[in-house]
């Protein structure tokens, strides 16, 4: 495994966490949903720039709702 994969595996993990313990505590589950996704995907993606430009987009999500 390269290492530049595992960051960004690690990193969207972070965010992915951070935003299902949000939206758990805050029962949104738009928030839920969005860090199950970031925690979840990075596993299939084996290009770490296409990984990095999804967890980009996901998290980009999180803070514009529309």
């Amino acid at each position: 495994m390269d290492a530049t994969l595992l960051f960004v595996r690690v990193c969207t993990g972070a965010i992915g966490y951070a935003a299902w313990a949000y939206g758990r505590r805050t029962s949104s589950a738009r928030h839920m949903g969005l860090g199950f996704v970031l925690i979840a995907y990075s596993w299939f993606v084996n290009d770490p720039a296409l990984n990095a430009g999804i967890g980009a987009a996901l998290t980009c999500l999180l803070f514009f709702p529309r």
